[in-house]
């Protein structure tokens, strides 16, 4: 009978005892940081095309292919040694017509389109940029769009306001109840870093032939979050 008694004691003295791995746990507080930074752009690209059509499709390949030549000339000019332009699309296709009674839609000719990239470091030349290709024969300017050539300097920049953030924020929790940070235990990101480069769509507009089209840079964003877990004591 003592027996039984001694063994219920200890199995009731162990169901009290907390848990050892819940009695050295080290506390912790976490905390997420915000920054949002802007840096002025130093690189443009324009999106320009050529649209031409014609009753086949060589003719209007070839008149595409004449005027091409000229908006690629009047860039490289501009631009000098540092003119950088990229082929993004090119393509031929049928126009049709459609009679209303329906039936087999007729071929009354045929368009070609040439697009191509023209990027610059010098932010000041998209007007000059878009007049000199709109007078030299481009019929679309599809887009401009600012960025930055160095993104990674800027995604390093946004992170470290984020994580600066990140530490206040647990500062000022863990002092709120009495308690420091001794040690940061993990850092990251929460979400990834965007950067939002400045898009325009251009749109067609009068103005004085001697008077250059304007185009305001604006600025760059960059948005980051960062998670930080740290140890803190009394």
């Amino acid at each position: 009978m003592r027996l039984l008694f001694c063994l219920f004691a200890v199995q009731l003295a162990q169901a009290q005892s907390p848990d050892p791995a819940l009695a050295y746990r080290t506390p912790t507080v976490r905390a997420q940081g915000s920054a949002t930074i802007t840096e002025k752009p130093d690189q443009i690209r324009i999106d320009i095309g050529v649209v031409t059509q014609a009753q086949t499709a060589q003719a209007a390949g070839a008149a595409n292919a004449k005027r091409f030549s000229e908006v690629v000339s009047s860039m490289k000019t501009l631009l000098g040694d540092a003119a950088d332009i990229q082929t993004i699309s090119y393509s031929v296709n049928p126009n049709y017509r459609y009679p209303r009674e329906g039936g087999t839609p007729a071929i009354t000719g045929f368009t070609a389109n040439n697009v191509v990239r023209v990027t610059s470091g010098d932010v000041t030349l998209a007007g000059k940029i878009i007049d000199a290709s709109t007078k030299t024969g481009a019929n679309e300017i599809r887009g401009i769009e600012f960025s930055v050539k160095n993104e990674q300097a800027l995604r390093g920049k946004a992170l470290a306001a984020a994580a600066r953030s990140a530490r206040a924020n647990a500062e000022a929790m863990a002092a709120a109840i009495g308690l420091r940070i001794t040690r940061v235990m993990r850092v990251e990101e929460a979400t990834p870093v965007q950067i939002r480069p400045v898009r325009e769509m251009m749109m067609a507009q009068a103005k004085s032939a001697d008077v250059p089209t304007p185009v305001e840079p604006g600025t760059i964003r960059v948005d980051a979050t960062v998670a930080l877990t740290a140890e803190v004591a009394q």
